[in-house]
C-alpha cells in the first residue's frame, strides 16, 4: 500500500487572490484529499511547509530540448533537470528539433526510448506535419497512428526556418485540419506569412541591413496577423480546432479573439519574453533576444498582459529554445545567429512575479495559464493541472517574500543565457513535486534534485 504523505501549514489558490490554508494528502501518485487546517488527517509522514503557498506545477507545452539528434544545445537530462527547478511538473516537446522528427510512430518510439531513462519531470509529445510528410502517400494513416500512440498536438508550420521539416501552405494547412479534426486532437501552428516575411528578409539583405532592428523589420507585425487571418479561415472552412503559438503582436492576438467570438474553435499562448520584452530590447541585447516571431512594441507588450488577463489569449509557454552559447548567438551577422531562447526554468517564477505581484494576473489566473489551460489543450486535463482528489500530486512550492535576481549561471539548463538576466523577481521556487515525489528542493543557494523520475503521459490517458 502506498505510503500517505501528509504537507500541511501551507496555503493553495482559490477565487481570484484568494488563498486558502490547507493540507494536501498524497497516497501514492495522486492526491487523496485536499483538507481545512483544522481537519485531523491520518498520514504515514508529516511534511511541514511553512506557510508557503502551493500551486499546481506548471506545464509548459512548449519546448524545444533537441533530444536526440541535436544534444549540444540540449538534452531531455539537462531540459527536465531546468524546469524541476523551475516549478514544471509536465512539459511538452515539439515534433521538429530532433532526429528523426516525430512524424511518424517508428520516430516517436525511436525518440522514446533515448529519452525516457533521463526524464526528471513528466513529458508530452507532440507529433507533426510538415511539408515533406505531405508529399508522402499515407500520411494521413501516419498521424491516425500517432495520434492513437497518445501525442498531445499536432505542430505545423507557415513558416519554417528548418530544412527537415518544411512549412505548409494555405490549403495544406486546411488538410491537416481537416484530417487532425475527424482525428481529435488540437494543431498547433507557427503561424507568420512566409511570402511577406522572405520578401522582406531579401530586401532588407540586399540593401546591407545585418542589425538587431533589420531582423524585427523582416518579422513585423503584419506578418502575424496575415497568418493568424490564414488559420481562423482555416478553422472556419474545416472547423477543427487550432492553437497559434507564441503571438507576439497584438494584432494577431486581436484577430484570433474576433474569431472566438465568432465560436471558432481557435486559441492563442504567449511567451515570457513578448511579456518582458521589446523591439528596443532587442536593438540593445542583439541576438541575446533573437526569436522567432520578433518581439514587438511596448503597446503590444501591453496588450498581450491584458488579453492574457482577460482570456484572450489562453496560456503561456516558454517556447525554450536554447543555442550553443555563445557561439551560435555570436557567428557575426543577425541572419546567421541562432534564433531561440532557454525559458523553462523562468517561466512560473516570471508570471508569478511580473503577472501575479505586480497585479497583472489574479493568483487564479496564474493557475490557469500555466497549469489548467495546457493541460485541457493537450487532453490531459482530468488528471494533472490542478490541486484536487483523484489529479497527480505535481505542485510548486514558493517562497513568496524571497526576491533574487536572475543569473543565466544559476540555471540548471544545458547552455545558459537569458534575455532576463539581472530582473530581480518577486518569489522562488523552493520544492517540486511530481506524482508524490519531490524531485527539487532548494538547500540554501543551491538546488538538489532526485533520480529522474518523470515518464511518458499520453493525450486522454486513463479516459
Amino acid at each position: 500500500m502506498a505510503a500517505r504523505i501528509l504537507l500541511e501549514n501551507l496555503v493553495i489558490p482559490g477565487c481570484g487572490d484568494e488563498r486558502r490554508p490547507a493540507s494536501i494528502l498524497l497516497e501514492g501518485e495522486r492526491i487523496a484529499a485536499v483538507a481545512g487546517p483544522e481537519e485531523e488527517v491520518a498520514a504515514d509522514r508529516r511534511v511541514d511547509l511553512g506557510g508557503a503557498l502551493v500551486l499546481p506545477a506548471a506545464i509548459d507545452l512548449h519546448v524545444h530540448f533537441d533530444d536526440p539528434g541535436f544534444t549540444h544545445r540540449e538534452d531531455f537530462a539537462t531540459g527536465t533537470r531546468a524546469a524541476a527547478a523551475g516549478g514544471v511538473g509536465c512539459i511538452a516537446d515539439m515534433p521538429c528539433t530532433s532526429v528523426p522528427p516525430v512524424t511518424s510512430v517508428e520516430n516517436l518510439r525511436t525518440k522514446l526510448a533515448v529519452i525516457a531513462p533521463k526524464a526528471r519531470v513528466d513529458f508530452m509529445l507532440w507529433g507533426g506535419v510538415c511539408a515533406q510528410v505531405m508529399g508522402e502517400s499515407g500520411w494521413e494513416e501516419r498521424l491516425g497512428e500517432l495520434v492513437e500512440e497518445g501525442v498531445g498536438a499536432v505542430k505545423v508550420y507557415l513558416l519554417s526556418g528548418m530544412d527537415s521539416f518544411g512549412d505548409l501552405t494555405a490549403g495544406q494547412l486546411r488538410t491537416v485540419l481537416a484530417v487532425a479534426g475527424r482525428l481529435g486532437v488540437p494543431v498547433g501552428v507557427h503561424a507568420e506569412d512566409r511570402e511577406l516575411v522572405l520578401e522582406l528578409t531579401r530586401d532588407i539583405r540586399e540593401a546591407g541591413g545585418d542589425g538587431p532592428l533589420d531582423y524585427a523589420a523582416s518579422r513585423p507585425a503584419e506578418a502575424e496577423i496575415l497568418a493568424a487571418r490564414t488559420v481562423v479561415e482555416a478553422v472556419r472552412a474545416t472547423g477543427s480546432r487550432a492553437h497559434v503559438v507564441h503571438v507576439a503582436s497584438a494584432g494577431a492576438m486581436e484577430v484570433l479573439s474576433r474569431a472566438r467570438k465568432e465560436g471558432l474553435p481557435v486559441s492563442a499562448e504567449t511567451c515570457p519574453h513578448f511579456l518582458a520584452h521589446t523591439v528596443e530590447d532587442l536593438e540593445r541585447l542583439g541576438s541575446l533576444l533573437k526569436t522567432a516571431p520578433v518581439v514587438k512594441t511596448a503597446a503590444d507588450r501591453e496588450e498581450l498582459w491584458r488579453g492574457l488577463a482577460a482570456g484572450e489569449i489562453a496560456l503561456v509557454a516558454s517556447d525554450h529554445a536554447a543555442g550553443v552559447w555563445p557561439d551560435e548567438k555570436t557567428t557575426g551577422s543577425i541572419w546567421t545567429d541562432y534564433g531561440g531562447v532557454p525559458g523553462v526554468e523562468l517561466l512560473l517564477p516570471f508570471l508569478y512575479s511580473e503577472g501575479f505581484r505586480r497585479g497583472r494576473l489574479s493568483l487564479e489566473r496564474l493557475v490557469e495559464v500555466t497549469a489548467t489551460a495546457p493541460a485541457k489543450l493537450l487532453g490531459v486535463g482530468g488528471f494533472k493541472g490542478r490541486i484536487a482528489p483523484g489529479f497527480h500530486a505535481d505542485l510548486a512550492v514558493i517562497d513568496e517574500k524571497v526576491r533574487w535576481t536572475v543569473r543565466a549561471a544559476d540555471l540548471h539548463n544545458k547552455n545558459r543565457y537569458t534575455p532576463l538576466e539581472g530582473w530581480e523577481l518577486t518569489g522562488r521556487i523552493r520544492e517540486t513535486w511530481v506524482r508524490g515525489r519531490r524531485v527539487f528542493w532548494r538547500e540554501g543557494d543551491h538546488g538538489r534534485f532526485a533520480e529522474p523520475h518523470g515518464r511518458w503521459i499520453r493525450r486522454g490517458e486513463g479516459t
